[in-house]
């Protein structure tokens, strides 16, 4: 509406114009098709006529400009003369009579229900996406256009090792803590309410201590990545131990979120030794500080606490990284979630995950984002294969498996005398130490011995 009441019948003359013709247009097209629908059906020399997809607006597309060309050039002849525009309210409408007429001119507002179906190229190349960007990276990689590779990574890698991630609804580590009657799930790994009441954590505890599982082909993979040479840094949320174990070097490895490797007072950060802290933990008894009499828990950073100083190096990493692979992880917790976003912007990111996260959940992706959804040992295992590297990281793996195999054989032997080498070695659990604690026992030694199979 303007407040010029001459503005406003021109503009009522433009409506009435518009919408007559709209009328008049699609009465001819709709007389037209029911006048070929009874039309007997060509003969064998007769050309027959492709069926016009047609829209609610201006009728057929192939028509559009036969139609639109008169029409537009009425309607333009009764638009006002910009010159006597007065306020802001006729500026805006004649703006959008204006729009309204470029639409109609070029068909740009079809119904959804009278557009045409995909042909069988656009199926086609949809059933193609997948992998796509998968074998981009790949390319870029076996071209030697990435050099410098930082690997973001979560629970998720060690799902396929048997030990559950933390959110996935049903199997996650916070849906199966009930028994611990805790205010919320998070809160087990809450400084606070540790202070307070630390048994759920220590009970939860006892599973959570690394000994009872093994690096998978995730893991081999990164640590093939090293071996490449192309490994910058890896970030990795997890506690359980695995990326030092399959033999990734301490100083390629940021673990965010701390370990058990070590132990230290909650409250005065008095060191405690590890050890010892697991047996009580184990024992199911809570270690004490000896300085300060407060609570000892294993270095893995709780909700409240300061992250490791070595998470720093991500200042350095990222801008420096041409290729940044993240892979098993939800992204919700900072500032971990954060580092994906801090690559420079021509660096490609690829997305190896269950489910698309982050900034990878936008409808269009980024210019150099790429994600492969779905299981990730096979994802990986896909990838590997594009990088014909999947014999490289099988030996690895096998390699590897011998080494330690060898060394818990060696460490049974020295502590019992019982251990027989035959092949792949089987080791006999010592008197009084079972096999928990053994497992333990080469897992601490394990990544000083990994570099013997570099």
């Amino acid at each position: 509406r303007c407040g010029n009441e001459e503005m406003h019948v021109r503009f009522a003359e433009i409506e009435t114009t518009t919408l007559n013709h709209l009328h008049t247009h699609t009465s001819q097209s709709k007389h037209t098709e029911s006048k070929d629908s009874q039309d007997s059906e060509p003969g064998p020399y007769q050309k027959q006529e492709k069926k016009q997809w047609t829209c609610s607006g201006p009728g057929p597309w192939q028509d559009e400009r036969e139609w639109s060309r008169p029409f537009i050039k009425q309607v333009s002849g009764q638009l006002p003369d910009w010159t006597r525009i007065k306020n802001w309210n006729e500026g805006i409408s004649v703006v959008l009579i204006s729009f309204l007429v470029l639409c109609c001119s070029k068909g740009k507002m079809p119904t959804l229900s009278n557009a045409p179906p995909p042909g069988p190229r656009a199926v086609s190349a949809k059933k193609s996406s997948p992998c796509k960007g998968l074998a981009h990276v790949a390319r870029l990689m076996k071209l030697g256009r990435c050099k410098n590779v930082v690997v973001v990574a979560g629970a998720g890698i060690s799902t396929a090792s048997g030990i559950p991630d933390f959110r996935t609804p049903g199997t996650g580590l916070y849906d199966n803590l009930q028994k611990y009657n805790l205010p919320y799930p998070e809160a087990i790994f809450n400084i606070d309410y540790f202070s307070d009441n630390p048994q759920p954590f220590f009970s939860l505890a006892k599973a959570l201590f690394p000994g009872g599982h093994r690096p998978n082909y995730v893991h081999y993979f990164i640590r093939m990545l090293h071996h490449k040479g192309l490994l910058l840094r890896m970030y990795t949320q997890n506690i359980d131990g695995l990326e030092k174990l399959c033999g990734i070097p301490d100083d390629k490895l940021v673990e965010v979120h701390g370990s058990f490797a070590s132990a230290s007072c909650h409250l005065c950060y008095t060191p405690y030794p590890a050890e010892e802290a697991k047996h009580k933990i184990m024992s199911g008894k809570i270690p004490v500080c000896t300085f300060c009499t407060a609570t000892v828990k294993p270095d893995v950073v709780f909700f409240g606490e300061d992250l490791p100083q070595k998470f720093f190096l991500h200042t350095e990493d990222f801008p420096k990284a041409d290729l940044l692979i993240i892979m098993g992880t939800s992204l919700q917790i900072e500032p971990f979630a954060s580092l994906v976003n801090t690559v420079r912007s021509t660096v490609p990111r690829l997305l190896l995950n269950r489910h698309a996260v982050g900034p990878f959940e936008k409808v269009r992706l980024k210019r150099g984002d790429h994600m492969e959804l779905g299981d990730l040992e096979v994802t990986v295992r896909h990838f590997a294969e594009m990088l014909d590297w999947d014999d490289e990281v099988t030996e690895l793996m096998r390699s590897h498996a011998t080494t330690v195999s060898f060394i818990r054989g060696y460490i049974c032997q020295q502590l019992s005398g019982e251990t027989q080498f035959e092949g792949e070695v089987t080791a006999g659990t010592p008197d009084g130490m079972d096999s928990e604690e053994a497992d333990s026992e080469v897992d601490s030694k394990s990544s000083a011995s990994a570099n013997m199979d570099h």
